[in-house]
């Protein structure tokens, strides 16, 4: 039996419009404890993240946990990409089991859930199983989260791709929302938030672009 190859995109490839994006208690009362990654990638990975989904028009869930009485406010990393945006609070460590969340969720009615935040181990495992047991498909941002230590992250993303969800990182959800140089129309949103929070390969982009006028399409 042959096999043709065909110039299309794999279907487990996001796009803007298939998914909504899920972002979970970046508060500071979380991040204090959060070990597996150091602070200032985890808010510019957050930051990544956020300025991608608000760019491409990402459908959007922000959620907190006893942001008022215990947890604290969001990252502004977050915040600033979502202006009036309304936080979801929550007294669920499980997002999933918060009737405002699954209501919304259910409003916007994409059959794909990415999950980023704090702690992976207890905040995003639990609405990942619970979505995958409810026929979802999931994927979680890596690097967009964190936990107490590096075994529990990497305990909680095993526990979570045995399962069936399906790992990325920040950059990478960055450039497969874009995943053409020849979209125009989101080519400067793509590069300039790369410029901005993409690390060494914004510091490349930037380099490329001033010394050489160099441009990915």
């Amino acid at each position: 039996m042959s096999i043709k190859a065909t110039p299309t995109a794999g279907s487990k490839l996001l796009t803007p419009s298939d998914h909504t994006l899920v972002m979970i208690d970046f508060q500071s009362q979380m991040a204090f404890a959060t070990h597996s990654i150091d602070a200032v990638n985890l808010r510019n990975n957050a930051a990544l993240v956020a300025q991608a989904a608000a760019g491409f028009g990402v459908s959007t869930i922000l959620t907190t946990v006893a942001e008022k009485s215990f947890s604290g406010p969001m990252f502004s990393e977050i915040t600033d990409a979502f202006p009036g945006q309304k936080m979801l609070d929550r007294t669920s460590m499980n997002t999933w089991e918060d009737a405002a969340v699954i209501e919304r969720v259910n409003q916007i009615g994409k059959p794909r859930i990415v999950l980023a935040g704090l702690w992976t181990s207890v905040c995003i495992v639990g609405p990942a199983l619970s979505a995958l047991d409810q026929g979802f498909e999931v994927y979680v941002i890596a690097d967009a989260c964190g936990d107490v230590s590096a075994e529990a992250h990497n305990r909680a993303m095993e526990r979570m791709v045995q399962a069936g969800a399906q790992p990325m990182t920040s950059l990478q959800y960055l450039l497969e929302l874009q995943r053409d140089w020849a979209r125009g129309e989101t080519y400067e949103l793509t590069t300039g938030i790369a410029k901005k929070v993409g690390g060494a390969y914004g510091i490349g982009i930037n380099y490329a672009k001033t010394m050489f006028g160099a441009h990915e399409g």
